[in-house]
């Protein structure tokens, strides 16, 4: 284990001080950042000048709309008008940044308000103006001459929700939050990040195991170390390089979305499910690395890359042929059948945990453990194949050559 860690630091060493994975790990997050910012540059900034609104109260709805804007801190300055609308729609033309907003009988009978706009006030104040629909539809109510308990059933409302066939729940009991979906998305998506960068920063183990063998560097290093050595080193050292890609672009990108979505993500991810969802990302990673580096050990020349070996290193885009079945129907057949298929299962399980609200935990143990097994068997394959491939020079093997090398 002691020359395995150091092939791993000396894989580390090498990779840090590579110019192309240098740019890589500082380029990624600069590009993040350039894609959040720019389209906000051309949104044309209206949205965070305060927008001037002048309101006609013939309702005497003032304090009601001013508590809301408070409430809900839009961006508006309030301030009283005796403008008429037909002095209003002459007026906003010599205007910038303003809007008059007529709350008179006429809009309560219609039911509609009307927004007179100068031409630089942005399309989201449409959308924040929909916060004068309470204190309007309350005086609607309140005109009605209705009883107290009519006026509270009518502003209570009809909600939907899915009907809930396990236990009865007691009444007056707390709704739980479980039910959030971003509970079980954030984690998701935390884990499948991790799962795909350090899967992508693996493929380079290929790359690597190639190189050396072109080279003749293998005949060197393996005279130091075992083959077996040799591999569980490239292993760890490029398991090292994609956490620590992940960690720098997570380190910028999280506050960025923390702060864009206003969410508080760290409350979502340091949940105990995201523990399950990294064991499923590392287990594919051990799964394909070990791939991997048997078939670059196998490569005599990347630029004559055979089929076989090309269609190998598509393996961990297996998954996105099913990814519509499973997003349609995480519980169905086909999204079953991906997750105890071992190419396929641990991204499919981060799908599926994802969606699912009570997590199958019957199957996800019985996934699990096929997925260690396999994972066991291809760690022992690839290091008899790294054994013999890495040594061989002067052509591609073929299929039929690694799998004598398997049972050899």
């Amino acid at each position: 284990m002691r020359n395995s860690l150091k092939v791993a630091k000396w894989e580390i060493k090498r990779n840090m001080m590579n110019k192309s994975f240098i740019i890589s790990l500082l380029l990624t997050p600069a590009l993040f950042m350039f894609f959040f910012f720019v389209p906000q540059l051309f949104s044309g900034g209206e949205s965070t000048d305060e927008v001037n609104v002048f309101i006609l109260d013939e309702l005497q709805v003032w304090d009601d709309v001013t508590a809301i804007v408070e409430s809900q801190e839009l961006n508006w300055k309030l301030q009283l008008t005796d403008l008429t609308e037909s002095e209003m729609q002459d007026q906003i033309a010599g205007t910038e940044n303003t809007v008059y907003i007529p709350l008179t009988e006429k809009t309560l009978d219609q039911g509609l308000i009307n927004l007179y706009m100068s031409e630089d006030v942005g399309e989201n104040f449409t959308y924040e103006a929909y916060t004068l629909e309470a204190p309007l539809r309350q005086l609607q109510i309140d005109r009605l001459g209705l009883s107290e308990d009519q006026k509270n059933v009518i502003a209570k409302g009809i909600s939907v929700q899915q009907a809930d066939t396990g236990e009865p729940v007691e009444s007056g009991e707390a709704v739980s939050d479980e039910s959030d979906p971003l509970k079980r998305v954030i984690p998701g998506a935390f884990a499948g990040i991790i799962l795909f960068s350090i899967v992508m920063t693996g493929m380079m183990i290929f790359t690597s195991a190639s190189q050396e063998k072109k080279e003749k560097v293998a005949e060197i290093i393996l005279s130091s170390v075992t083959p077996g050595e040799l591999m569980q080193g490239k292993i760890i050292g490029y398991f090292v390089l994609g956490i620590t890609q992940v960690v720098v672009w997570l380190a910028v990108g999280l506050p960025l979305v923390a702060w864009k979505l206003d969410l508080p993500l760290m409350e979502y991810l340091l949940v105990p499910e995201l523990l399950l969802l990294l064991v499923l990302a590392i287990s594919g990673y051990l799964l394909f690395s070990a791939i991997f580096v048997a078939i670059g050990a196998t490569v005599e020349d990347m630029t004559a890359t055979s089929n076989f070996q090309g269609l190998v290193m598509m393996l961990p885009f297996l998954p996105l042929i099913f990814i519509g079945p499973i997003i349609g129907d995480p519980s169905g057949i086909i999204a079953k059948v991906g997750s105890f298929f071992p190419l396929t299962s641990p991204a499919v399980w981060i799908i599926r945990l994802s969606m699912l609200e009570e997590w199958p935990w019957i199957e996800i143990v019985i996934a699990l453990a096929i997925l260690f097994v396999t994972i066991w068997f291809m760690m022992k394959a690839a290091g008899k194949v790294f054994k013999i491939g890495i040594l061989m020079y002067g052509k591609n093997a073929t299929p039929k050559e690694i799998w004598k090398w398997l049972w050899a």
